[in-house]
């Protein structure tokens, strides 16, 4: 069975999930991978994982002169299928001219990819993210008939959901990263839904030697966050609360920022204008390797994510299972499916998102109880270790992808 992944950009330093699940499904011995992009890289020299290069040699990305080729030998082949699937994209985003442009590319793109299939076919198509993935993935299978499906992620389901229902009732099925993920997709689902399955993103448990630890009472902490430098993942309110007066514990941390974004230069002023120039570290995108090793050296990990005006907001991060897996204390916040894996005072501990006062007093829990925080360090690791191995999750996948179950009747149980 060959199946092909359908993705945005490819690679991209942001994409470790996928890669481990990409990697995880092709360890099948009944399934072949491809990898379909629709878009080039956002910077020719970005920091690229190590383990996407191979994924190279299996990557079809059309040039955009082969997306209008692919649209007039369709427009010859199927032209009532065409036109009638571009007529529903421009009715979904009429009333978004940004989205509509870049709807309308990827119809073409699409369209170039749906000829390549035509001539070397595969069984199915998997859409990594609910967007522009998704719409391509859809538009193949309306001109080839090639059966499709989607895992949704966070962004992708929260910010813009033109045409979602249309996409998700012709699925042959969906998969949600968490079960706050699978409600959401539930009510869109129709009168006929689309089954919704719940495969949690899983990570390389090999890679993270467990060493539970907790910051030492009264000595300098390090503290670490990971995440794109955006407007969601409220690193200006982690910032003011290490920089909180009233709160004299806090002083004695220190932070690790990994991560590029457009808050980059914003964030950096932020740092100065609150005195934190000597305790706080940028970073930039990092490669999974260089990552591993800040989180060996972490006492402690804080996500302080939040909703953004725009209604954006986290999925499940991936980085909280890494930093569970490692055995670093973990401090997060109750958006989205965070929750689901952060259980507070279980496996880590919770505050209120966008409350920098709330904040600072979870990280002091951190700092008080030492002994606490390791119980919770080891209970994490046990949670990621039931719930976040790429190796289930992947086999979860390569069952949805040949049966249409993630999950072996035994295990279910």
């Amino acid at each position: 069975m060959v199946v092909a992944y359908v993705t945005s950009r490819f690679p991209e330093v942001t994409q470790t999930w996928m890669l481990r699940e990409l990697n995880a499904v092709a360890d099948d011995p009944e399934i072949d991978c491809e990898l379909l992009s629709l878009f080039p890289p956002m910077k020719r020299t970005a920091t690229v994982h190590p383990s996407a290069e191979p994924w190279m040699a299996r990557l079809r990305r059309p040039r955009p002169a082969a997306g209008l080729r692919g649209l007039a030998w369709w427009l010859l082949r199927s032209p009532g299928r065409l036109l009638a699937s571009m007529a529903m994209v421009l009715g979904a985003y009429a009333r978004h001219p940004a989205l509509l442009a870049r709807a309308l590319a990827t119809v073409a793109i699409a369209s170039a990819h749906a000829r390549s299939i035509a001539r070397e076919p595969v069984d199915h198509l998997h859409a990594h993210t609910a967007t522009y993935p998704l719409l391509a993935a859809w538009v193949c299978h309306r001109l080839t008939g090639v059966p499709y499906s989607f895992t949704a992620h966070a962004h992708d389901l929260f910010m813009d959901q033109s045409f979602l229902r249309r996409r998700l009732t012709a699925a042959a099925f969906a998969v949600a990263i968490s079960d706050f993920n699978r409600g959401f997709l539930a009510a869109y689902g129709g009168d006929r839904p689309t089954p919704v399955h719940v495969v949690r993103c899983g990570i390389d448990l090999s890679r993270y030697e467990f060493r539970g630890r907790a910051p030492e009472a009264g000595a300098a902490v390090r503290a670490l966050s990971v995440g794109g430098l955006k407007d969601y993942k409220g690193h200006d309110v982690l910032l003011r609360a290490l920089a909180s007066e009233a709160t004299p514990e806090l002083r004695r941390v220190s932070l690790d920022l990994v991560g590029d974004g457009p808050l980059r230069e914003h964030l950096g002023k932020l740092v100065t204008d609150l005195g934190l120039v000597e305790r706080v570290r940028f970073h930039g995108a990092l490669p999974e390797p260089n990552v591993t090793e800040l989180l060996e050296r972490a006492e402690l990990f804080v996500l302080p994510s939040l909703i953004a005006p725009s209604g954006n907001m986290e999925g499940l991060p991936v980085v909280l299972m890494e930093a569970l897996a490692a055995g670093v204390p973990v401090v997060a916040t109750r958006v989205s499916a965070i929750p689901e894996l952060i259980r507070d005072g279980e496996t880590g501990l919770l505050a209120e998102p966008a409350d920098p006062v709330d904040l600072g007093r979870a990280i002091v829990g951190v700092l008080e109880d030492p002994a606490a925080a390791r119980r919770r360090a080891e209970e994490g690791r046990s949670a990621v270790e039931r719930a976040h191995d790429a190796r289930r999750s992947g086999a979860a996948m390569a069952r949805l992808f040949r049966h249409g179950t993630p999950y072996e009747r035994e295990a279910l149980e």
